[in-house]
């Protein structure tokens, strides 16, 4: 399939968005990884989480970048070796980077009915008693696990609840953007999101806001 989409944030920040739908064998062709990437591949026992980390190698390379541009902290946190930020994600058969300036998140989802079930435990689900259907209550909470994920990455704090530490205000699906908070430690931030639809999947990618 090679790239599916590309989405210019603004001058400096660009989301890649990759549809696995090749073998493992060819997204490892003349691949070269770095000995602790190489490492973690040969340690995956999925064959779609392996697919996915090579296609994430490839997303890369759209960007300008090879696996030896990136590293990892002890939290497990990427970072790109010029400065730039990254941020990555992966689920089932679609993989995506945000690649930026400034500090960034990303995240996609599968929108599925088992959101339903652990909904409580990170958001409050009495606000969205509103929507019409099933449907859309699922597109909402994916929306908002996404922004959630996509906050944490960008923050990279050990720790943080979703629940407790991150709010997300409600928004409507013509939208296609909100906002939310981070209170921690008596400090908050604020950050901006947008948010893509497509294949029953949501893309949510994250931003301070200015």
């Amino acid at each position: 399939m090679a790239l599916y989409k590309t989405i210019t944030v603004n001058e400096h920040t660009k989301v890649f968005i990759w549809k696995i739908e090749e073998p493992y064998e060819w997204l490892a062709k003349d691949v070269k990884l770095t000995e602790h990437c190489q490492n973690r591949v040969d340690r995956m026992k999925s064959e779609i989480h392996r697919r996915g980390f090579m296609s994430i190698r490839h997303l890369l390379a759209q960007a300008g970048y090879t696996d030896f541009d990136l590293y990892y902290d002890n939290e497990g946190k990427p970072h790109l070796r010029d400065g730039n930020y990254i941020s990555i994600t992966h689920s089932f058969e679609f993989s995506a980077i945000i690649v930026g300036k400034k500090p960034i998140g990303i995240d996609i989802e599968k929108q599925r009915e088992k959101i339903l079930k652990i909904a409580q435990k990170f958001t409050p689900l009495d606000e969205y008693h509103t929507l019409a259907n099933e449907e859309a209550l699922i597109r909402k909470l994916t929306i908002v696990w996404g922004a959630k994920e996509g906050i944490y990455k960008l923050v990279g704090i050990p720790g943080l609840l979703f629940l407790h530490h991150i709010y997300v205000e409600d928004f409507s699906f013509e939208d296609e953007e909100l906002t939310a908070r981070l209170n921690y430690q008596g400090e908050q931030t604020n950050f901006k999101l947008k948010y893509i639809e497509f294949e029953g999947f949501t893309c949510v990618y994250t931003l301070l806001a200015e």
